[in-house]
């Protein structure tokens, strides 16, 4: 029973940062109720298991017509005895529908309309199309990622999907709830995506400011311009990741590494970074990144393996603390974070769009006639 057990979300379906965000909330014990089309929808991605849709774990799925009257009928209905509504379409898709937030408020006054975007609501590209690489190219945040002299380096989709998307859409729904709780109104939550990227920079930009941070990758102390925060290779051709920041981690490196801060140049010396990026480079050449890993262990020089995807259950941290959890095969991150008492569990696991149409509906007060009238209409699913 997490944290937010009790509360009723309902999702519009789609896709990124929309469904990590209702993933995030159902992993924390809220009740989410994911509403797919009752057609196909061509979401760009290849058709799959839904066991390997581990966002959309968590939650039961109904599939419901919503170009239909009596489609859009239902949604109401599940909005009207809901907590909150989460949608991730362009600006003006949910009014045409005639489901906007001035709609679904008016039924149910406590509503909280969580709305998920690249650009936002309004703005002069907020009905233009785009992804993850193009928000955070608005926020500054893809210029920022890269080596010196060479081309941005996109971060997967993590920050402006999830990182700026998904977890802001998640913590402003949750924020909102807070505060209906005591004004007893809903609201809108326009979470967009280039919004939540350039938060997430808040300290680039404060050190920018104040001139110790250049406005060029690769040069400064966090995007691998500094040697003692960057990656090595090893000697079985695997990686070492340093972030030797403070004096004290820097003199433990050193130390572990078998080198002596008398023979290096001075660790905040930008002229000497050459050569310590030589110095590391070489040494840590001649062992294998397990070597390094046991030479490395207790001490505090924030030193760690690089684990690939198919390693990281295996380390021994993420095994005691079952960072990771397999489920019908599938490798995925456990909820996060942790509680001491409403310990969150990992729900349901994911299925097929509209399968639990039938029990959804009738937990939401829809009689066995209704059901079977919308089934025969074709506007629900037919599970």
């Amino acid at each position: 029973m997490g944290p937010l057990a009790g509360y009723r979300i309902v999702e519009m379906a789609g896709i990124g940062p929309a469904p990590f965000a209702a993933m995030l909330l159902a992993d924390m014990g809220a009740e989410v109720v994911r509403i797919d089309r009752r057609e196909a929808a061509d979401l760009g991605l290849p058709g799959r298991e839904p066991r390997f849709d581990v966002l959309h774990r968590g939650r039961r799925f109904i599939a419901v017509d919503v170009k239909a009257e009596a489609g859009r009928d239902v949604v109401k209905r599940l909005a009207a005895k809901a907590d909150a509504i989460v949608e991730g379409f362009r600006p003006g898709v949910m009014e045409r529908l005639g489901l906007g937030p001035d709609v679904l408020l008016a039924l149910n006054p406590k509503l909280i309309f969580g709305r998920m975007t690249g650009f936002g609501q309004d703005g002069p590209l907020a009905n233009a199309a785009g992804h993850d690489i193009n928000y955070i190219a608005l926020a500054g945040v893809l210029h920022a990622i890269g080596r010196q002299g060479e081309a941005p380096v996109p971060p997967l989709n993590l920050v402006g999907d999830f990182g700026g998307g998904g977890m802001f859409l998640a913590f402003g729904v949750v924020c909102a709830l807070l505060e209906a709780q005591r004004s007893g109104k809903g609201q809108v939550v326009d979470a967009a995506m280039v919004d939540g990227s350039a938060t997430l920079m808040a300290l680039m930009f404060g050190l920018y400011a104040q001139g110790t941070w250049k406005d060029e990758r690769g040069v400064n102390v966090l995007d691998t311009g500094a040697p003692w925060y960057d990656t090595y290779r090893t000697k079985d051709g695997k990686w070492l990741a340093v972030g030797a920041i403070e004096k004290r981690f820097y003199e433990a490196f050193i130390e572990r590494l078998g080198l002596s801060l008398a023979d290096l140049p001075r660790q905040h010396d930008r002229s000497g970074w050459p050569e310590l990026r030589r110095r590391f480079a070489e040494t840590i050449a001649g062992k294998t990144r397990d070597e390094w890993e046991r030479i490395f262990a207790g001490s505090d020089a924030c030193v760690a393996p690089v684990l690939a995807l198919g390693e990281v259950a295996q380390h021994a941290h993420n095994a005691a603390r079952a960072t990771f959890v397999e489920r019908d095969g599938v490798l995925q991150p456990a909820p996060a974070p942790r509680f001491s008492r409403t310990a969150p569990e990992m729900g349901a696991a994911p299925r097929q769009p509209g399968a639990d149409t039938g029990a959804v509906l009738a937990d939401f007060g829809f009689s066995e006639a209704e059901i079977a009238a919308l089934r025969e209409a074709g506007v629900i699913g037919a599970a």
